[in-house]
């Protein structure tokens, strides 16, 4: 079955020289700019709405609350990846991807309409926990089943350009939710923002759902999953499976997403309060720094995604390991005023972080035969992000507040090595195919 660029009722992977099926590759890879858009823009407005949700008597505690109310959501995406991965593996990854989308943009209209503490009391704080909840495990579903749906569409000579996609989105996803931080802060007030305009953004991610749902609503389901199906239905303790069968690829896993999310959060979530409040950087210094090297990152993903198709996965992986092993701590020495240090600073992490995101579907998928695929990195790649990217802007802001923030940039370069050996463990799959 030949690959079209509108891809036919199955989605085959075994031709690579047409051209990309574009419309496919957006659509798989909305759903996750929609989740990282959402998700980005709770920890953007929390301060604005945390008196509103939560009792305006204490506005720390109701802030503490708030952030309460995010972390936690993190402790639900391992339960997310689990069972909707395994509702991947046995339904199919359009399905469970119609579902994941439709509980984010459903937790995001929640968020949009609640009522307030004054209205309705402590049911105010009970329907934000829920609803973010909700988000949690379908951000927890949607990285394995994006991550599933593009590397089994994917022709094996160009599986490294199909997965960029999903990294293309998240970072376009976070730099929305940036600018438009920056947009509503600037046009309104802070009373206006306090009262209604927090409200925007997850009326924004709602719609936006929407829009993903109808995109995704056509989308063909893989030859891969149609094959494998009946063979996921008969298995029996999918997950005891995944460590009884295949350690050594679930072990890998946990190396190198150890990294993954550390990069993650580090460059995108703990720096920019770190710089701020404690090294003294102008914060308008800090976003454009951080927008900038946003940019550049969603407009590495692509070429780096081609290059892992000729030169292999595994040197990339051992490039970008060994460099932020090497360069982190003399990075974290800039960080502090001066806009020329913070854009050097994220414009270097971020640019070395490419050489993993770009073929992270990719690498993660190659790890699992198709009928446990689904849970398989569901599983695992969640738990690994909730243990360490979910505590990284914790534990930067617990050791600073000890002065002993450099400690930080060392547990991340720590990270690094073990990452770089356990990368050093993997096959080259380069042009192979999927299991």
């Amino acid at each position: 079955m030949s690959q079209r660029s509108d891809l036919p009722p199955t989605a085959s992977s075994s031709t690579g020289r047409d051209r990309l099926p574009v419309r496919t590759l957006v659509a798989a890879s909305i759903g996750n700019a929609i989740e990282w858009y959402d998700w980005t823009i709770y920890a953007t407005f929390s301060i604005y709405f945390a008196t509103q949700i939560f009792p305006d008597g204490n506005p720390t505690a109701a802030l503490l609350s708030t952030l309460g109310t995010y972390a936690l959501a993190f402790f639900f995406r391992p339960l997310g990846g689990f069972l909707l991965g395994r509702f991947a593996d046995l339904r199919g990854r359009r399905t469970a991807m119609l579902l994941t989308i439709l509980l984010m943009s459903g937790g995001s209209f929640v968020i949009a309409l609640l009522p307030t503490f004054d209205m309705v009391g402590w049911l105010a704080p009970v329907l934000l926990l829920l609803a973010r909840v909700a988000q949690g495990m379908s951000l927890g579903g949607e990285v394995s089943n994006a991550s599933a749906y593009l590397a089994e569409i994917a022709p094996p000579a160009r599986r490294g350009r199909f997965s960029s996609f999903f990294y293309i989105s998240t970072g376009t996803a976070v730099l929305l939710a940036s600018l438009l931080g920056a947009l509503l802060a600037a046009t309104l007030s802070e009373d206006q923002l306090g009262s209604w305009g927090w409200r925007l953004p997850f009326l924004l991610g709602g719609v936006l759902g929407l829009i993903g749902l109808w995109m995704r609503r056509n989308m063909a389901e893989t030859e891969q999953f149609e094959q494998n199906k009946a063979r996921a239905a008969r298995l029996r303790n999918p997950f005891l499976l995944t460590v009884r069968e295949h350690p050594k690829a679930v072990a890998q896993l946990i190396g190198f997403t150890l990294l993954n999310t550390l990069c993650y959060y580090t460059f995108f979530s703990a720096l920019t309060p770190y710089a701020t409040s404690s090294e003294g950087a102008d914060p308008q210094e800090v976003f454009l720094a951080l927008s900038i090297a946003t940019a550049v990152f969603v407009a590495l993903q692509y070429p780096m995604g081609m290059l892992s198709d000729r030169i292999g996965r595994k040197p990339q992986l051992l490039a970008w390991s060994a460099a932020t092993a090497i360069l982190i701590i003399p990075l974290s020495w800039l960080i502090g005023p001066g806009f020329g240090n913070m854009l050097v600073v994220f414009g270097v992490g971020l640019a070395l972080y490419t050489a993993m995101t770009s073929i992270a579907p990719a690498i993660m998928s190659e790890l699992f035969p198709t009928e446990l695929r689904g849970l398989g990195i569901g599983a695992w790649y969640n738990l690994t992000v909730a243990l360490f990217g979910g505590t990284a802007p914790l534990v930067i802001q617990a050791l600073s507040a000890a002065g002993l923030a450099n400690l930080f940039f060392g547990y991340v370069a720590v990270g690094a090595a073990i990452a770089f050996f356990v990368i050093l463990t993997l096959p080259e799959t380069k042009n192979s195919v999927l299991r």
